[in-house]
């Protein structure tokens, strides 16, 4: 994968991140070679801080020395940067377009928030209430998938798009979830077009080359629930007080 006329392209990110992964299929769509720089989140790097001193979050692409943060506009910039390289992932007709843009903002606004938390809330009350949330998101983006798709595979058609990538940011952890949580994050009796699209995703050779190792998905997904379980028992113990 080359990027061409001489472009630099970093990504600084970690590993395990969703949202560092939708960057990192984005890139892997276009076919654009890069350079990942893996941040320790703890100990964050003066380029992270330097790049990012807003959120001070990953990722942030690098791209000749300039930085761009947020993975959704990562995902929209790679497409307009480099409109040569690999399969565009806008939609080239602006209502399609506006479509996407619109689910793609549903996605990051309600979908992901609650998918989070139904796994990782400090309470019981809080991952009932995140779960619920998180059901209502997935009849909503089923509903989606099939008015966007029209009966194709993807979300973009015939081949995987924007909305693709941005939904597709949730494929590793839903994966290492059924090991962790014993569930299906998409299933075919509620949702049985996205499982399947999940399927039909998952095996693409552009997905299949960023996608983190289950395995150790799994034991990362082990140390973040001791940690969150550590949190909620403090903060009952505070609560008692």
């Amino acid at each position: 994968m080359a990027t061409g006329g001489g472009d630099e392209l970093k990504l600084l990110g970690l590993w395990a991140s969703p949202y560092v992964l939708r960057a990192k299929f984005a890139l892997s769509f276009k076919g654009l070679s890069y350079e990942t720089i893996e941040e320790d989140l703890t100990n964050k790097s003066e380029l992270l801080l330097r790049s990012n001193p807003v959120h001070k979050k990953v990722p942030v692409l690098i791209h000749n020395g300039k930085p761009i943060c947020e993975s959704q506009i990562i995902v929209e910039y790679l497409d307009e940067a480099f409109p040569g390289a690999g399969a565009s992932l806008l939609p080239s007709d602006p209502y399609d377009r506006a479509v996407a843009r619109f689910w793609a903002a549903y996605i990051n606004d309600k979908f992901m928030p609650a998918w989070q938390k139904a796994s990782l809330g400090l309470t019981e009350e809080e991952k009932a209430e995140a779960m619920k949330q998180m059901l209502v998101a997935i009849e909503n983006l089923e509903t989606a998938f099939k008015e966007c798709s029209k009966g194709k595979p993807f979300f973009g058609g015939d081949t995987a798009g924007y909305l693709d990538v941005t939904l597709g940011a949730v494929v590793g952890w839903a994966r290492a979830g059924e090991v962790l949580f014993g569930r299906k994050l998409f299933d075919a009796t509620t949702s049985p077009l996205l499982e399947a699209w999940m399927e039909r995703f998952v095996a693409l050779d552009a997905v299949k080359a960023v996608l983190p190792d289950n395995g150790e998905l799994i034991e990362y997904g082990k140390m973040r629930i001791a940690h969150y379980e550590r949190l909620a028992a403090a903060l009952a113990a505070a609560n008692k007080k």
